[in-house]
């Protein structure tokens, strides 16, 4: 029976070592001389041993630490110092930092040229470790992806249809890498928007997913001037200024979908910090349905839109989802026989058979110049991005008199305070009770992850301690959800969000009250009186569906 020394070598360390017994790696010698390959996968398929095993083995012989990457924590800030190309060439994946070292899970730890490559390509010293080689595999194809990023300068109409930016040679540089990764990322994740900050000893990455934000990782400080250089380029800002704020604009190409991207720089104590908001071009539009709302609101709103006159306002903070809302609804209007105009601050999604105008203040495109040149293009539906001063409510509360359809936002914390709120900005109320059709008030709360959400019940006591909460029928418990967390969602326990909403239909006796100028508390009042389900019913609803949380709901909803 004959075998090499490197066979023999790697047998006698796993018996050394008590991994095996001199029986098995003779059996295992003997299978090895019969069918081939290498003894450590004989070992392996003869079940004498695991490749974890086998690995700890090589790793401590070669006094070189071992780590599983099934339980490791991988930074991408360290995998961006190395191209893909090279991490793959060298079947070395850097995976964390440990102060000025790079740790790089390695095949060949004690490969000396490949070891002085990997320091002359990132730039820092190799503190290597050994991971078994399927799961070293496994983490190279996963980490070692290139995202496609559209170079800064290129006008989207001049960007061919299979423009792939693989091809750019800059990508080679740790600050590419480290934007490419950190966009991948974040689009992978579903991130609304990425925020890098630096601090006195350290730099951050976040990423807000379904509203919150979340910590991602924290690059080496010392990259921080070069990345943020990196992506005032890609957005056509002044690299050399650093005292004032500035806002640009840029598309990345990722997983083969365009993005659109706003960056917003801002001066701070340690350096500047980035604000990016990401927008999906080729993500899918909600409609009405998708929206969740209740049947009975979805039945009585669909036939208000469908109306050929009358406003309707969606109100709610920054983030709530009005936009999305506003979309779709214009999304089962009638664009063929009427003629839709909207004038948006930016324009987000695009629908066929509507003109959408992007503002433009320099140019004198404001919401209400915008809106006073619509009138007269022969609309039948109008949408304005937001209501924000007199002149722009005045004129589309008088469009909206003058037989035409009318959708915008406020910024309002429920449906009657939109009444109040147009009050305050010096709308006359008649003018006010004869135009309104609906408001509309909305959050976005996240959605518990199915996967992993755990049961729970809570006595009939707890629950009347909660205002509104709707008590079972004769039950002295209610059964109710809440997040644990596991690797669907990223152990957030939540993925996904959905709508809270609030309906005020202008009934005779809203429009008595608007006249009288009452105050939005007595409004609202009125208005549950007469059926209004509030923001906080609604959501408790939906807790007790076991659709989010109550800890979720009682942070989304006051």
């Amino acid at each position: 029976m004959k075998c090499n020394n490197k066979q023999n070598f790697l047998g006698s360390m796993l018996v050394n070592e008590k991994v095996i017994t001199r029986e098995q790696l003779e059996k295992a010698l003997q299978q090895q001389s019969i069918k081939g390959g290498m003894i450590g996968k004989t070992l392996v398929q003869l079940g004498y041993c695991s490749e974890d095993d086998i690995t700890r083995v090589l790793a401590s012989r070669a006094g070189v630490p071992f780590i599983s990457m099934e339980s490791f924590q991988v930074d991408p800030a360290a995998v961006a110092t190395l191209s893909a190309e090279a991490t793959r060439r060298y079947k070395a994946l850097p995976v964390a930092f440990d102060g000025d070292k790079l740790i790089v899970a390695m095949q060949k730890p004690s490969d000396i040229m490949v070891m002085d490559d990997l320091r002359i390509m990132t730039g820092y010293d190799i503190s290597p470790v050994v991971v078994p080689d399927t799961e070293l595999e496994a983490a190279i194809e996963k980490y070692s992806r290139e995202s496609m990023v559209v170079e800064p300068g290129e006008e989207e109409s001049q960007l061919p249809e299979d423009f792939n930016a693989d091809n750019v040679t800059s990508s080679e540089r740790p600050a590419v890498q480290l934007v490419n990764m950190i966009m991948t990322q974040a689009v992978t994740a579903g991130a609304s928007d990425v925020h890098i900050e630096l601090y006195e000893k350290y730099m951050r990455v976040r990423f807000r997913i379904d509203g919150v934000l979340h910590d991602i990782m924290e690059p080496p400080r010392r990259m921080h001037a070069s990345l943020v250089s990196r992506l005032k380029v890609m957005a056509n800002l002044d690299i050399a200024e650093r005292r004032i704020p500035q806002d640009g604009r840029m598309s990345l190409k990722i997983e083969g979908r365009m993005i659109d991207i706003r960056v917003a720089s801002l001066p701070a104590t340690f350096g500047e910090r980035i604000t990016m908001r990401l927008l999906d071009r080729s993500g899918k539009m909600l409609s009405l349905v998708d929206l969740g709302l209740e049947p009975d609101m979805l039945e009585k709103y669909r036939s208000l839109i469908r109306r050929p006159y009358g406003l309707v306002l969606v109100t709610g903070p920054t983030g709530s989802g009005k936009t999305s809302t506003l979309y779709a609804s214009l999304d089962e209007v009638d664009r063929v026989g009427k003629n839709v105009i909207t004038v948006e601050d930016p324009v987000e999604y695009r629908l066929d058979g509507m003109n959408q105008v992007q503002l433009n203040p320099k140019a004198g495109l404001t919401f209400a110049s915008g809106l006073r040149s619509i009138l007269r293009n022969d609309p039948d539906i109008i949408m304005v991005g937001e209501i924000r001063d007199m002149e722009t409510a005045r004129t589309a509360i008088e469009a909206a008199m003058t037989g035409h359809l009318v959708f915008s936002t406020l910024h309002t914390n429920d449906a009657p305070g939109a009444i109040s709120r147009l009050l305050e900005m010096g709308v006359e109320p008649f003018l006010i009770a004869s135009s309104l059709s609906c408001v509309v008030a909305q959050r976005l709360a996240r959605t518990l992850c199915p996967n992993c959400k755990e049961p729970y019940e809570l006595s009939r006591s707890e629950l009347e301690k909660i205002p509104d909460f709707p008590l079972p029928q004769g039950e002295g418990k209610a059964l109710l959800y809440r997040p644990k967390g596991c690797f669907r969602c990223s152990n957030t326990g939540y993925r996904g969000r959905f709508g809270v909403y609030e309906f005020l239909f202008a009934d005779e006796k809203i429009y008595r009250m608007t006249l009288e100028r009452k105050s939005a508390q007595e409004i609202k009042d009125a208005a549950v009186e007469g059926g209004m389900t509030t923001l906080r019913k609604n959501g408790l609803l939906k807790v007790m569906r076991g659709v989010t949380s109550l800890e979720e709901m009682l942070r989304v909803v006051l």
